[in-house]
This record gives C-alpha cells, structure tokens and sequence, in this order.
C-alpha cells in the first residue's frame, strides 16, 4: 500500500487530485479577475470566440444578443441545478488555488 504525505491529502481535499487545461485556465481567469476587474471576464470571452464569429456579432449585435439570452433562458430552465453546481464547483476551485498559493508564500 502506497503512503500519502500530508500534501497529497490537501491537494486531494482542494480538488487539485487532477490539473487539467481548464483549472489552469480558471486559475488564470481567477487571478486576471482579481486585478482586472469584471473586464477580464469580458476580455476572455472575446477571446474564445473565433475571429469569423466575433465580425458576425460586429455585423449583426442584436441578433447575437437575442441568441445569446434564448441559449441562456433553455439552458436555465432545462439544465440549472447542474450549471450552479458545476459553476460552484470551477469558482471553488479556483480559489482554493489561490488561497493555497497564498499560504505557499507566506510559508517561505
């Protein structure tokens, strides 16, 4: 039987068991929120968007935004208690990451 160290317990307990591109993302998204304001979020956003996306959206603004809150309304209505808890879940993690990365410094 493989022994743990107390480290692998708190990585384990802080969800950190499995890095993946997506927490290293929300980690960076996280921090970039921390100093940037709600304007990271706005900045990211734009830039998950393909470049022949983001010139329909220049072109056509109001039917994107009425595609964009009928997506958000089904999705709510068909699929909310599993988008709050995933949602939970990402900004948890995310500041778990943090917090430990804080406690990290003040450590050294």
């Amino acid at each position: 039987m493989a022994t743990r160290n107390r480290s692998d317990h708190e990585r384990s307990a802080a969800g950190l068991d499995f890095d993946s591109p997506i927490r290293e993302r929300a980690e960076s998204l996280g921090q970039a929120m921390a100093e940037g304001g709600p304007q990271a979020l706005f900045d990211e956003l734009e830039n998950l968007l393909p470049e022949e996306w983001q010139e329909h959206i220049r072109t056509f603004p109001l039917v994107a935004v009425l595609l964009g809150v009928s997506v958000g309304v089904y999705l709510g209505m068909k699929k909310s208690e599993e988008l709050i808890s995933a949602g939970a879940a990402l900004v948890s993690a995310a500041a778990m990451a943090n917090v430990s990365k804080i406690m990290d410094r003040e450590r050294d």
